[in-house]
């Protein structure tokens, strides 16, 4: 992604512009310079950018008025705003007027190119599906989500169903299924998609870490506290806060987030004042959180909390119907982002991707395809381009990947899908494939709702 980013870095103080665009710069990123807000305009016109990176105060109109100016233009760039320690309200304010996120001065070296990374990372995600829900009926109802299959249905009846409240919703499923794609459309579509959308992955922090990202910190409340930092439920206030891998949460973490759930209100690290929030929750969890309150490592009224009303995301193995959709929109994605001619997939080639579990499911399905655009020079992408795992999909119902702790009925039904996709649905092969009477066949084909 990174020699394909376009970075305009606005700064009037010329030693730390020069210092930030070398820095960038080293990192890959195609990089602009601008002194004031006016001359940031004009080379926006000129050549837009996927991340703006700007001061707030400046000669002419500031950075406020810049972001304004930049997202009534050009809605889909990122903007970061850097602020001195004294600032840090002003910051927030940037933030609910559009900003991705905030850096103070000094610029932290080590957390500066993690912030414009997720900031780079959030803008190709936005563009990329303006660019799909251009192209799909679907996508222009309900976002990044692709697919038609009666699974998908579900998924898209139950965000129509939950948008309009203001419920707490815990959003089950695999890893690479979409879970936040999910609460963003339930954001996207509630009367709070004004707000903002702030996400967190619980997984990936140290639980000090986790405790400041959450409530923020005031000056001096630690080692290093050398200002304010907002946390991530104030940032969200007025909006929805989506917390990723939840189940990942240690059991002192979850007494402190149980309590904000109750009474809406916490203190920042260090602090004494009361901040109160209205803010919605959106918990996503790979885990089975029922073993995990049985097993003690979870709390049980924290669950019982988050799991007012639960989504279940399916596999993509449960939808294979939904690949071909996303093989073609993800061709057309990545021929535009590497620049490469539109490709084709040759319908064998289809069909092994069809019949491949995918363990890492959507996320990985997206991987593939971008590394065929990548390495295959060839119009058409045929079986012996793609990975040898999924070439092993042509030993058919013969090899199948399934993960521990899948319900019978799901291998069940995976099974027949495959076998029936193996003999092109000629169901007396099928059955006797699978050793069954066609009679027995037929009535697992209706009591699954498996399409021929």
């Amino acid at each position: 992604m990174k020699d394909q980013a376009a970075i305009l870095v606005v700064e009037d103080e010329i030693n730390i512009r020069t210092a930030l665009l070398t820095l960038l710069e080293k990192r890959g990123y195609r990089t602009q310079g601008a002194a004031t807000g006016e001359e940031a305009l004009a080379l926006l016109e000129e050549s837009q950018a996927d991340l703006v990176i700007t001061d707030l105060k400046m000669p002419g109109f500031g950075g406020m008025d810049l972001l304004r100016r930049l997202k009534a233009r050009w809605p889909d760039t990122e903007v970061v705003v850097m602020t001195a320690y004294g600032s840090i309200e002003t910051a927030v304010e940037a933030m609910k007027l559009g900003a991705y996120d905030y850096v103070t001065k000094p610029i932290d070296r080590e957390r500066f190119p993690l912030v414009v990374e997720k900031a780079l990372e959030r803008h190709s995600l936005i563009t990329e599906n303006r660019r799909l829900r251009d192209r799909l009926e679907t996508r222009s109802r309900f976002q990044d989500m692709i697919g038609d299959s009666e699974p998908m249905q579900r998924v898209y009846a139950f965000v129509e169903m939950v948008a309009a409240s203001d419920v707490t919703v815990l959003v089950v499923g695999e890893s690479g299924t979409g879970k936040e794609l999910v609460a963003r459309a339930i954001h996207d579509k509630s009367p709070r998609a004004a707000g903002p959308f702030v996400t967190l992955n619980c997984g990936a922090l140290p639980e000090n870490l986790l405790e400041s990202e959450l409530f923020g910190y005031e000056k001096g409340a630690f080692t290093g506290a050398a200002g304010t930092k907002v946390g991530r439920f104030e940032l969200a206030d007025g909006g929805t806060l989506f917390l990723d891998e939840v189940g990942e949460l240690s059991l002192k973490s979850q007494v402190d987030f149980l309590r904000v759930l109750e009474t809406k209100e916490f203190r920042r690290l260090g602090g004494t004042r009361l901040v109160k929030v209205d803010t919605r929750i959106i918990a996503a969890t790979n885990r089975n959180l029922e073993q995990a309150v049985a097993e003690g490592r979870f709390r049980e009224d924290l669950y019982y909390r988050l799991n007012v009303v639960p989504a279940h995301l399916p596999p993509l193995r449960d939808r294979a119907e939904d690949i071909p959709l996303m093989v073609e929109s993800f061709l057309r994605e990545f021929a535009a982002r590497h620049q490469r001619d539109p490709q084709e997939v040759s319908r064998e080639a289809l069909r092994l991707l069809r019949l491949y579990a995918w363990p890492g499911n959507i996320r990985q399905l997206r991987n593939v395809i971008e590394r065929l655009v990548v390495t295959v020079r060839e119009r058409t992408i045929q079986p012996d381009h793609l990975p040898e795992e999924v070439q092993a999909s042509r030993e058919g119902v013969r090899t199948m990947v399934v993960t521990l702790g899948t319900p019978l009925e799901e291998i069940e039904r995976d099974v027949i899908r495959r076998t029936l996709a193996e003999v092109t649905n000629h169901r007396e092969r099928a059955a006797k494939l699978l050793g069954i009477s066609l009679r027995a066949l037929q009535y697992k084909i209706k009591e699954y709702g498996i399409k021929d």
